[in-house]
Parts: C-alpha cells; structure tokens; sequence
C-alpha cells in the first residue's frame, strides 16, 4: 500500500457500515480519501477520529446526492480542483426497498437504479476521465457489489435488489474489458459480500426492526472490516495483477470464497 501514499480516493456511502470502514483503512495507509454522503455528520465524526489517532492519511467530506447527476459532476470538479483529481474509486453506495417485483413501487425500483447502477457507472466514467486526463495508468476502480448480484435471493423483497446488482456484475465485466480495449493497465474489481453486519439490513427493513435483527443473527456474519480488508488486498497487490473477488458470507476475510488473479494480458 505504500504506492498508494498520499494519492486520491473517492468513497461513496462513506457515513456508515463498509464505506466508512473502507475510508477509514485508506486514511490509516495514508491516501487522501473524500467520503462522500448525503449527510456527512458521521463522515466529519470519523475524519476527526482518524487524525487524533495519528493516521497517516486524511479523510475530507463531502456532501452529495448520488441520484443527481449535477451533484456527483460538481463533486468530481470540486475534487479535480483541490486535489488534482481521483486515482482510486471505491463505489460503495447502494440500497435496498422492500419491493417485490409483481407488487413493488416504481419510485422505490427508480431509487435503487439511480444509487445502484447510474450513480456506480456515472463515478466509474468521472473517475477514469480524471486518470486519463492526468496519464494515470495505475489506478483502480472497485466496485462493492453483492453476493446477490450473482445469485437470486428467494425472497420477494429482495428480488430488484438482486437485479441491480447483478447489473453491477455486468457494468463490471463490460468495464474490465473496455479498459482492456483502451491499452491502460487501470484495474477494474468487484467484491461482492453476503451478509455483512452494517446498519444496511435496518434501513432496508426500517418498520420491522426485528427482522432485521434476525438477519444478523441467523449466521456469523462478516464485519465491515473484513470488506475493508479485501479492498486493501486487492489495492496491495503488484500493479501487474488484476484482482476479481467474491466474498461470501461464511468465510473471514482472509478466505475467500472465490479470488482469480489474472495478468494484465489476460483481463
């Protein structure tokens, strides 16, 4: 991680759960990370927390709206402008409504799609502009997708959930291989989680705390810290190496379920 010393990343969803715990690994290896939120009460907390413990890094919020597209250009500007520009895109945000697809809302449909996927291919397509405009030929793009993104959950509240993220598999594999077309060695990966114990499960079911209490306590879950540890890993690794993940939710974060590594030759 010490290439990554002092260089931009941008973290999206980075008030709570995986997205703060990732901001706050990449301030403790001492990159410039900006955490992005709609509300960034929690994201000033944790920059306050990582400099009084000494961390090499610093975390800058910044406040933005992933559903407006005008919000997320202004914040790559604001970026390009103090700090040169983003040479590592973590997007982590994401959500879920309880909306089944034969009886589901279409605003609650229309809200995944925007945070899930546009906002994730929006920041991906800023994020690459801003290397290539700079001759960044090292940076990385992650994408934090879901182990529902590669198979259906048989729950009916889940079911679009699972479809946008599955698209994140697609955006994933079809970015991989338009870097690939464009001779850059930026690297594109996707972990993708089972269950991780966040307050993700109490926002999606927010009038039924209990059951969402459940969900954590059916199995041992995995910690936003053992994400936060895949996303170094993959980070770490020599720059020749491309790094594919998929975290499932009975394994630490040091066995993975599934990892291919592949040469930039072959991504």
């Amino acid at each position: 991680m010490e290439r990554w010393k002092g260089r931009v990343a941008l973290v999206t969803g980075a008030s709570v759960g995986i997205g703060a715990a990732v901001a706050r690994a990449l301030v403790q290896h001492g990159m410039k990370v900006v955490g992005c939120a709609r509300n960034v009460d929690k994201i000033e907390k944790l920059a306050a927390e990582c400099q009084s413990a000494g961390y090499r890094g610093t975390l800058i919020p910044y406040k933005c709206d992933l559903c407006n597209e005008e919000e997320i250009l202004s914040m790559f500007s604001a970026i390009k402008t103090l700090h040169q520009g983003v040479d590592v895109c973590i997007n982590n945000a994401g959500l879920a409504h309880n909306e089944p697809l034969l009886s589901g809302r279409t605003d609650g449909w229309r809200n995944m799609i925007d945070v899930n996927i546009l906002a994730l291919a929006i920041c991906t397509r800023e994020a690459y502009q801003s290397m290539k405009e700079r001759h960044v030929d090292d940076g990385h793009i992650i994408n934090i997708n879901s182990m529902g993104g590669h198979r259906m959950v048989p729950s009916a509240d889940e079911h679009f959930y699972c479809a946008t993220k599955y698209a994140v598999t697609a955006v994933t594999e079809g970015l991989r291989q338009e870097l690939r077309e464009a001779k850059t060695h930026i690297r594109a990966t996707c972990i993708s989680p089972g269950i991780v114990e966040t307050e993700f499960a109490f926002r999606h079911h927010n009038s039924d705390p209990e059951r969402a209490a459940a969900v954590y306590e059916s199995i041992k879950c995995l910690k936003a810290e053992d994400i936060a540890s895949a996303v170094t890993y993959v980070l770490s690794a020599p720059a020749h190496v491309q790094a594919i993940q998929d975290v499932d939710e009975f394994v630490s974060s040091s066995d993975f379920e599934k990892c291919s590594v592949t040469s930039p030759a072959h991504q």
